[in-house]
């Protein structure tokens, strides 16, 4: 904290802010060094034009793909969606909606290992 007492800062600030891309930055230094690097495909479209090319994971990770992350696993842990907009600052219900429908089939997919499986 010391670095720093000589920054004006907002009055309800500690340290300095980081900007988003410096923060997307490092999670692909730190998904480089890691090993996070398994090929993902990647769909551009360019005009009418789609264009599909494989990427090193790491060079996709970003903030949101983390906040994305986070949402998916806790909902799919049976954590309430309220609590989880709580924990992530969602306002209303629509905009979890997507995560929910995802973690929804993901249970019936799951649960149809079951109704599939062998007599014992």
């Amino acid at each position: 904290m010391k670095k720093y007492e000589y920054i004006k800062l907002c009055s309800n600030e500690v340290f300095p802010k980081i900007e988003l891309q410096t923060i997307n930055n490092v999670l692909k230094v730190i998904g480089k060094k890691y090993r996070i690097d398994s090929d993902v495909r990647v769909v551009i479209q360019k005009g009418s034009e789609l264009l599909e090319q494989n990427v090193a994971k790491y060079e996709k990770l970003t903030s949101h793909v983390g906040r994305k992350t986070f949402i998916s696993n806790t909902l799919a842990m049976g954590i309430p969606a309220d609590i989880v907009m709580k924990w992530t600052g969602h306002s209303d219900y629509k905009a979890m909606k997507p995560y929910i429908d995802l973690t929804d089939k993901t249970k019936k997919a799951e649960m149809s290992k079951f109704d599939n499986r062998k007599n014992y």
